[in-house]
């Protein structure tokens, strides 16, 4: 099979084939840009996601990766940014390896289609050029026999007429001679023209079309060869990458493999522990005696170690604060500082009664504690930087004596690296200067004097700071148990802060001015202060205002803190935007309300409402 053979007529129609192949190749090679354009864009993207879940420095989402699940998730990211890196390998070869070589061999293709279609059209040219030639002599042979045949009748008819002379009628048979002459030239001149011609068509169809066309069909051949060796090639760079993909996803495998949920439980233990005791069961106090009630034996109104009850007036009366608060106030004790919903700060130890009763010894009355936590701990005077978080205490203080020791021996260790760090420094300098004594052409030993002065003073200040800590930290251990002797010393811990309590008491007492002084007037003053202080800060807080509305767009059942379940379909209030954690608050009524994920419903945002964005 040849076109040359096949196809010695359709010069047009291949020429328009041989085009329509090379717009072929031209498509393809746009389809392979945009492919590797996909991957560099999908692997941008994904990198941008690892990046932007990634934990931030020096903040306290990174101290949350300690948990075997943030780690997993950690390697979740990385396995992603690596899987991205092979996107990107895809893209980078089947540039390099398609799309390069393809540009390439187009332009040589068009280049030799080019070429072979001019040597082409120059053979039709000459053909052409052939065929005028045998017809302008074929007209002239025709032409000369006519005016041969008129000149012979007309000899013919002079020489037959009586009446003409001699001299015309020879004249006229010249003329047909010459005539006739004319005519056997151009016969013979058609004749070599009419050979020559049909020797160049022979030619051109039998020898210059074919060769022509057997070229171009060569390049064609070639063109579907090249094209289908790209599309294997276009797979092989898939393929090349599937094993280094299915390591990033058995790294992601290995990863949830490696969660463990009881190594997490333990953390969260160690992080929020407290190291107080629970409190023990409240002393029933008998208000059945008309004038005054029986005093109990372990009351601290005795010389010794006797106690008057405290009471409680006005808004205070009835309440068991801190142990029996409003709802509000045990959710933003207790709540833990976990997502979904971000929750309230964590309590201080201010708001916990400290120092719980022994197990050994009588149970006390409400007052005898509340005494004791208004004596043993620093005075709130505003639970709202409670909620919102403050400055924290150099030495830790605000904290519980559990979470307060790990802080305090982290500073230590922190410091002691410190210290390392200046040491090394400072005998490198010493080294040196001792180098430059022994060799003075190096350098100048004085030079190194006052950077040696500056280092140790660093030292000096560092292990200050240092005994600074380690002396809170020996005060925190010496009041915190042991983990095995923790009931027995607690109870200890217990009984000190009771005898400081009495002690503050009397000291306040002495300094009465007038001596009208007495430890229940001030129990009942601080306590009456401390809790207006307290619900003034929570009663009059106000609910959210909404700042748009949104629909459902599907059923979720909120089964964790701090969610709150919807059906498709249902309209609800909304009283926060999502804050980039993928989390919407939203409220159903003015007492149910909670988070949703943000992909779950469909927000419309009042643009007048306080805190609503403007979306353009």
């Amino acid at each position: 099979m040849s076109w040359g053979t096949e196809l010695w007529d359709q010069f047009d129609n291949l020429e328009k084939h041989t085009q329509w192949g090379i717009d072929i190749l031209e498509k393809y090679i746009k389809f392979v840009k945009e492919r590797t354009e996909i991957e560099l864009n999908y692997a941008k993207q994904l990198r941008n996601l690892s990046k932007k879940y990634q934990p931030k420095k020096n903040s306290k989402e990174e101290e949350e990766y300690k948990y075997t699940a943030c780690k997993a998730f950690l390697s979740t990211l990385n396995e992603m940014n690596d899987y991205a890196g092979q996107h990107e390998v895809i893209s980078e070869n089947m540039t390099s390896q398609i799309t390069v070589d393809l540009m390439r061999y187009v332009q040589e293709l068009k280049q030799e289609r080019k070429s072979n279609f001019h040597d082409g059209r120059k053979a039709q040219q000459h053909i052409e050029t052939c065929w005028k030639q045998l017809e302008s002599s074929k007209r002239r042979f025709e032409r000369d026999c006519k005016e041969a045949d008129r000149a012979q009748q007309y000899f013919e008819k002079m020489d037959a007429d009586i009446n003409v002379t001699k001299a015309d009628v020879e004249k006229a048979r010249q003329q047909a001679q010459i005539r006739h002459q004319m005519a056997e030239d151009s016969k013979a001149d058609y004749s070599s023209t009419l050979q020559r011609f049909n020797q160049e068509q022979w030619e051109y169809y039998h020898t210059h079309i074919p060769n022509i066309f057997q070229k171009i069909q060569e390049m064609e051949e070639r063109r579907i060869v090249r094209i289908g060796e790209s599309m294997k090639t276009y797979a092989e760079v898939d393929r090349q990458v599937i094993p280094i993909i299915g390591k990033c996803l058995d790294g992601i495998v290995k990863a949830a493999e490696s969660i463990n949920q009881k190594n997490d439980s333990q953390l969260v233990v160690e992080a929020y522990k407290s190291g107080f005791e629970p409190p023990g069961d409240i002393e029933f106090e008998d208000y059945t005696q008309p004038m005054k009630r029986t005093v109990s034996d372990n009351s601290l109104s005795s010389a010794k170690e006797g106690k008057p009850e405290l009471k409680f007036g006005g808004k205070s009366r009835g309440k068991l604060w801190p142990f029996i608060k409003k709802n509000k106030l045990m959710s933003l004790l207790t709540s833990p500082h976990q997502p979904p919903p971000p929750p309230p700060a964590s309590a201080s130890p201010s708001a916990v009664p400290n120092g719980p009763q022994s197990p050994k010894q009588q149970k006390e009355p409400l007052s005898h504690r509340f005494n004791e936590f208004m004596t043993s701990k620093p005075k709130i005077h505003c639970f709202r930087s409670l909620k919102r978080g403050g400055a924290t205490p150099e030495d830790f203080s605000n904290l519980p004596p559990e979470q307060r020791r790990k802080k305090l021996q982290q500073k230590v260790d922190d410091l002691n690296k410190e210290i390392q760090k200046e040491t090394d420094q400072r005998d490198a300098i010493t080294k040196m200067k001792d180098v430059y004594l022994k060799n003075p052409q190096m350098g100048d030993p004085a030079s190194l004097d006052h950077k040696l002065t500056e280092v140790t003073q660093n030292i000096e200040k560092l292990r200050l700071e240092t005994q600074k800590f380690e002396a809170w930290l020996a005060e925190v251990e010496g009041r915190l148990p042991a983990r095995s002797e923790q009931a027995r010393r607690q109870s200890g811990m217990y009984d000190g802060q009771t005898h400081q309590a009495v002690t503050n008491c009397a000291q306040d007492r002495e300094s009465s001015p007038d001596g009208s002084y007495t430890e229940e007037q001030s129990q009942e003053r601080e306590l009456k202060v401390l809790a207006t202080d307290f619900d003034d800060e929570f009663d009059d807080e106000e609910p959210l205002p909404a700042i748009g509305t949104c629909k459902a767009l599907y059923t979720f059942e909120g089964q964790n803190e701090g969610t709150i379940s919807v059906i498709e379909g249902e309209m609800l209030s909304v009283i926060e935007e999502d804050k980039g954690d993928g989390w919407t608050r939203i409220r159903r009524s003015e007492d149910e309300e909670g988070y949703v994920p943000t992909s779950y419903v469909e927000v419309y945002l009042d643009k007048n409402a306080k805190g609503a964005k403007t979306y353009i």
